[in-house]
């Protein structure tokens, strides 16, 4: 793959929207680093991007969106959420809430967790293309998972050239700094992230903010090893299901079960992780109903995003896993 330089000009940003709307990836400038865009409500392009960026974990995304009221669409926004939203954006600043109910952004891009974290970017290109697109982007930075931000188009391109289709070229950034990231999503405002907003700044609008400990072993949503644990209790690397069990299978099968799903029929880890969440939700749901005891998992190879696949089973089966 050759990856284009497109210009952040009016046609520049159509092409550039295409692409975004036919799930390739696109990376473009913000006020802050620039970031690896995939649609956010298109399972393989989110894949796609931890993909690219080689990733080892499905941390959770930023979704970007053109103005705030796309953005409070998708999740449920509260007084301190639109007290900031009035005052910073478009700007710096990433708000985590909770998912609204049919919220369309893909499972994967907030890592199956409940919440969503937003933002409003303030460039005119960044905004243009949000707007052709008419879909959130999920944008992390858009360089290789390990390696320093990239705050110009070349950056991006000594770091993805050939992983995607393009770069949306605005210039040098402003910030060249990541955006700050508050978790509102609980009954206490987190500090996840200092970045292009000061902590200052937002006390002054909604008051006392707690701040993460960088230093603790959780410091992010998704962290916890009992997170993403369906109901029924999950046994990793099964041969085979028992007759009580629901079936989450990987790669072509001879085995059938009443109640089953594949992550990917061809084997392929890519299309498992699109699918990862969306399956446990299902055997779950409908392993629970029929009185299943638990999920058996087939073996998922620990390779590219399979790292990832097996890093969030192992959650999904801690401490519930049968011997």
């Amino acid at each position: 793959m050759i990856t284009q330089r497109l210009a952040a000009n009016a046609a520049g940003i159509a092409r550039a929207a295409g692409m975004l709307r036919a799930g390739d990836l696109v990376a473009f400038g913000t006020e802050t680093v620039y970031g690896l865009g995939g649609d956010a409500t298109n399972g393989a392009a989110v894949a796609a991007i931890f993909a690219a960026k080689g990733r080892p974990h499905f941390n959770p995304l930023i979704c970007h969106y053109p103005n705030a009221t796309a953005a409070f669409a998708h999740v449920q926004a509260n007084p301190a959420a639109r007290l900031i939203a009035n005052a910073l954006w478009p700007g710096p600043i990433t708000l985590i809430l909770p998912r609204a109910p049919n919220c369309p952004v893909h499972d994967l891009a907030s890592a199956g967790l409940a919440t969503l974290a937003v933002r409003v970017p303030a460039t005119s290109a960044a905004l243009a293309l949000l707007h052709a697109l008419a879909r959130p982007i999920a944008a992390p930075s858009a360089n290789r998972s390990g390696h320093v931000s990239p705050t110009t188009a070349d950056h991006v391109l000594a770091d993805l050239a050939g992983k995607i289709t393009a770069v949306l070229d605005s210039g040098p950034t402003m910030v060249g700094l990541e955006s700050t990231v508050l978790d509102l999503s609980g009954s206490t405002p987190i500090l996840r992230r200092p970045g292009g907003i000061t902590l200052e700044t937002l006390r002054d609008l909604i008051g006392d903010i707690a701040i993460a400990d960088v230093h603790s072993a959780v410091v992010s949503p998704g962290m916890l090893p009992s997170h993403y644990a369906p109901s029924l209790p999950v046994r990793l690397n099964a041969a085979r299901p028992n007759p009580n069990e629901a079936w989450l299978a990987f790669g072509p099968q001879s085995i059938t079960a009443p109640i089953m799903a594949n992550l990917s029929a061809r084997g392929d880890v890519t299309e498992a992780a699109q699918n990862l969440f969306a399956a446990l939700r299902l055997l779950d749901a409908q392993g629970s109903a029929a009185g299943m005891r638990a999920i058996a998992v087939s073996p998922v190879p620990h390779a590219g995003l399979g790292v990832a696949i097996n890093d969030r089973l192992a959650r999904a089966a801690y401490p519930k896993t049968l011997p």
